[in-house]
This record gives C-alpha cells, structure tokens and sequence, in this order.
C-alpha cells in the first residue's frame, strides 16, 4: 500500500519518501539478485566449521573412510584454495554437499545454503531408457505429453551436452545407484538457475536447447524461460497414483487410505505410499490385517513400493507374519553400529526400533540360525571392531511374527523403482529370495543408516550423516547399491506420459500367465 502523506511536513515527507525508495531498491536486489542472499563467511569461520565437521566425521560417521575417500585431503585443498577475505555460504555448502556424497552415504546431506531461484523451464523432463525426454503437462488430462514430437529427445542445453550437465548436477548424490541418479538429476533439470549455477554457465533468456530424434538429428530451440509461478510441473508419477502423498492424520481415516487396496479377479494390491509407524497408524495397520485376510482367496498379491522414500519398519514386521512360514527364521539384516565406547542404552534403543538385536539378546533357535548365517555371510567391507559395535540382526522369526495371522503361500510380487528409499528399500531387500516372493521393477534407491542430524556453529549450515553400516544378506550394502529386482520392469513411454501404469499391468500379466 502506497504512504500517505496526509498531514505531516515537508521534511518528514522527504524523509519517508527516502526509505521507501531504499526499502524499494533493497527488495529490488533481493529479488533478482538470488546471490544478494548468500550469507558471507570468513576463511577462520570456514576453517572452524571443516574442524567441527571433521571431529564428527571422525568419531560419528559410520560409512566415512569405507570406500577410501579422503575428505580431509579435500578439507584441506578447499582451505588453501581460498584466496579471498570472504568466501559465500553456498560456496561453501556446495563444496560440503560434493565432499559428503563421495562418502557414499545416501542418508547424509548438508542444507540450509541454497539461493532461492527465479529462473525455470516451462517445460519438463523425464527419464526415458537412457534417454532425457522433454514433456509438456497437460492439466486436463492429468497427463504428458511430448513437447516436440519429432524431436523428443534433450541432447544439450547452452551448447553442452546432457550427459555433462547431469554427471555434475547432483554432487550430495554421485554415489546413489545408477538408476536413482539419472531419475533425480533429469527431473532437477527444470531448475534451470540451480543448474547453471551449480556448474557455473551463464543463462541467457531465452535459452538455447538441443533436441534430437532417434535418427540422431538435431534441432536448435530458443525456449523463454519462465519465474516460479509458471514453470512447468515436475514430472512425477506420483500424481498418476491416487491417492498418494497422504497427510500423516489421513493414515487413520478409513476414506482416505482405503483406495490403497484392492482386491480384483483374485489379485490382491496394495500401494505403499509411506512406511508409517504402526503406533501412529493404527486405521491403516486395521485395514491392511483386513485387507489380507480378504487377501486369503486370491492367487498373489502385489506389494508397491515405488517412489516410498521409506519411514520405519514396523510393515515389514506386519507382513512378515503373514508371509514367513511359521517354522522359518530368517536373517535378513546386519548392521553394525559406529561407536567409541561400549553401546549407550539410547544407541540400543534405536537399534532396536530397527528390529536389530547382538546375538546375545535372541533366543536359542534364532542364535542358531545366527551362527549358520554367518558361516557364509562376507561383508563388502570388515570394519574395525573398536570402531564398530558387534553386529546386531534383524530376524524374521515366523513363529512369533505368526501369532494370530495366517500363512500366505501364494506368490507375491514386489513392485520397486529407483525412488524406492531407506525403510521401503530395506522392505524389498529383507523379502528378496524368500519363499514365494519376487522383487519386480528396477533396481531400488537402497539406503539404511540410523541417521543423526548436526549444525555447524559458523555458517549455521545442518546436515545429517548416518551412524551405522548396515549390509544385504547377500554381504553387499544396501547404500550406494539397492536391490536388483528378480525380474526387471522398465517403464514404457505411455507410463511416462500416465497413461497406463505399464510396470503394474506386467506384473499382473506375469502372475496370469500359464
């Protein structure tokens, strides 16, 4: 609303008219310089934060040193390559983000130095093969399509080529699986100021992109970019999927969770959009016991895991009663947890909440099947015993999980994808190669870490890491590598567009075929 300058005299007239002016200019900075933003810290303020990083790192961080990084060789090089008084707090996020990630755990991260953005594509991108398809939403339908159909394919934006701009666009994640990468990094490329400024390119508007066919022809384009409120619409399956991305208090509402199950022509689905705690979610376990028993007649279920960024283990635990035959015992699981002195009550309790327990805290049958577990377990990595905590498992005990439930003998099917992360990825890892059950779909996010979250006292900057290694049955870690499916689904271009959920649809074609 404009001052008014009723009553008042000449001199406070110029006054107020001189700080609204500079008020003007200031907010004019701050909205198109996102660099106006970025707090600015001292070579000794920097250098303070790396020594607390590092004593963290040090003590705390359970996968730090496991594949032969050096951060500290990179701690030191950032130091001396500061030549300046002040260096940015994003500069220095950036240069943090890039030194986690080569870690190569998918659970830590550092934030709070982004630069707000106001440059973006109207249009989107999605992961197509090994292929960047360019895609326009259409509202009506609640679907894609191509942007240009003769030319679907994203070969280079500003005259560099694609696969440069999405090797270095997600430093805090070089070390995810392939797949995961490739999905996270072609979806950001909306961001187009976040891009160029992550690797350091100007960005002219309009912006030139190449686009190519299958033939390998190509085309030039100059495509207006576009401010917040009209860039285009991340391509997401998750908007194919409803419902999906569920408030936490609708997990106890009947309404809103029962489109989550399904029981046709003797298929029994459930979609998984979040791995809640039983506790907090008491309707949803209600239903889901419901819904398998019901499940009882059917030839196979489908347990669909895609794009769950995980939450606890407490699903695992529920269907595992049901899917593990009453006179089994598995290990599924083993992890150990990084320490410097023997395990606190707190570290044991978080294990615990985890379902992970030394060997001294099970029962005579499950410490046998610990023992020939571990008779041919090898671990990627041997970690130092004064280091680490002894190994506690996670065991799927069908005679106590059992308890009121039935066993279900018929095949059950997996569904994952490279966005299915931490919790759900544990939940396709622990069933994989189980009696009756197959993993479908592509190789999951994998990610289990018993995570702990720290500030840094100078740049303010916070960031978690994890405090435990936790490995596959199959000796591998589930970090940095995932869960290949037993039979691989890739998504069709009709999926891409939501048109049909093709990875579904094969699944249940599998399970109907002679």
């Amino acid at each position: 609303m404009p001052y008014s300058f009723n009553g008042i005299g000449a001199q406070q007239k110029s006054l107020i008219m001189k700080k609204y002016l500079l008020f003007l200019s200031i907010l004019s900075t701050f909205l198109s310089s996102p660099d106006s933003l970025a707090q600015q810290l001292t070579k000794r303020a920097i250098e303070k934060d790396l020594n607390h990083l590092d004593k963290i790192l040090l003590t705390e961080s359970s996968y730090q040193g496991l594949n032969g990084y050096d951060y500290q060789s990179d701690f030191k090089k950032f130091l001396e390559s500061i030549n300046r008084d002040q260096i940015s707090t994003y500069d220095f996020g950036v240069f943090l983000a890039k030194t986690i990630g080569k870690i190569g755990d998918r659970h830590a991260y550092i934030k709070d130095y982004e630069i707000r953005d106001s440059l973006y594509f109207p249009i989107a991108f999605a992961p197509y093969q090994d292929k960047v398809l360019v895609v326009d939403y259409k509202p009506e339908e609640n679907e894609y399509a191509f942007w240009d159909e003769e030319f679907p394919y994203l070969k280079s934006i500003n005259s560099i080529l694609i696969e440069k701009l999405i090797k270095q666009l997600l430093p805090a994640e070089i070390l995810a699986p392939e797949a995961s990468y490739f999905t996270n990094a072609v979806r950001e490329l909306r961001d187009i100021e976040l891009v160029s400024r992550r690797l350091d390119f100007p960005i002219p508007n309009p912006l030139s992109i190449t686009l190519a066919n299958d033939q390998g022809v190509e085309k030039v384009v100059h495509v207006n970019l576009v401010t917040g409120i009209k860039r285009a619409r991340y391509w997401d399956e998750r908007f194919f999927k409803n419902p999906f991305r569920l408030k936490e208090e609708q997990y106890n509402d009947k309404e809103s969770i029962a489109g989550l199950f399904s029981l046709e022509n003797k298929i029994g689905y459930m979609q998984v959009p979040e791995m809640v705690a039983k506790e907090d979610s008491p309707v949803f376990f209600e239903i889901l016991n419901d819904f398998i028993l019901k499940a009882k007649q059917t030839d196979a279920l489908i347990i669909d895991v895609r794009d769950n960024g995980g939450g606890t283990r407490d699903l695992i635990q529920e269907l595992a009663g049901y899917f593990i035959h009453p006179d089994s015992v598995y290990v599924v699981n083993a992890a150990r947890q990084r320490r410097t002195s023997p395990l606190t009550q707190d570290q044991k309790e978080d294990l615990h909440r985890r379902f992970l327990f030394s060997k001294e805290e099970l029962d005579t049958r499950e410490q046998l099947s610990v023992e020939n577990f571990m008779s041919t377990f090898h671990p990627r990595y041997e970690l130092d015993d004064d280091k680490y905590s002894d190994y506690h498992y996670y065991l799927l005990n069908g005679q106590k999980l059992s308890e009121g439930k039935y066993h279900y003998n018929k095949p059950i099917y997996l569904l994952a994808n490279e966005r299915t992360f931490s919790a759900a990825s544990i939940l396709v890892s622990v069933f994989k190669d189980l009696p009756t059950i197959s993993v479908v779909g592509v190789n999951t996010d994998g990610s289990s870490g018993n995570s702990q979250r720290f500030e840094l006292p100078n740049s303010n900057l916070t960031g978690k890491i994890s405090t435990m290694v936790s490995f596959q049955k199959n000796g591998d870690l589930l970090d940095g590598v995932g869960t290949t499916p037993d039979i691989l689904i890739e998504r069709s271009l009709n999926q891409i567009f939501m048109k049909e959920d093709y990875q579904l649809n094969k699944v249940i074609e599998l399970i109907r075929s002679p």
